[in-house]
């Protein structure tokens, strides 16, 4: 798992994304990017806002739409979370972004080289993937 710094937790931000971000769709995931810079009304009003647009937070979901079987999610997701773990420790995706991946249900049947491509055309679709 990537660091809980990284995670997003909080329902004021899920709301933020899912109403302002912009979403980004490929065969067997989609994406939706927020854009913090784009965000200035929302930054806190105390504390340091240049670490606060630094930021980056992801959050993966893996619906019932995917399986009913908890297993073959839990399989999904933690591929999912360890693209980004990697890419994460590579310094590969930009700062100053919350991201929320959503699985499709073909993702299940799908091996963890396709995931990780599919990832890194999502993240270069939605120009976060600094490289």
């Amino acid at each position: 798992m990537y660091n809980k710094e990284n995670h997003l937790t909080k329902v004021r931000d899920f709301n933020l994304v899912l109403k302002q971000g912009c979403w980004v769709n490929n065969l067997f995931l989609s994406l939706k990017v927020l854009d913090l810079a784009k965000n200035e009304s929302y930054f806190p009003s105390t504390g340091d806002v240049d670490k606060f647009k630094k930021q980056l937070k992801l959050a993966v979901n893996v619906g019932l739409k995917v399986s009913k079987k908890a297993v073959v999610r839990n399989r999904a997701k933690r591929q999912i979370v360890e693209v980004l773990r990697e890419m994460m420790s590579r310094d590969v995706i930009k700062s100053g972004y919350y991201l929320f991946f959503v699985a499709k249900p073909n993702v299940k049947d799908k091996s963890f080289a396709e995931i990780s491509e599919e990832v890194k055309v999502l993240l270069k679709r939605a120009k976060v993937l600094g490289e």
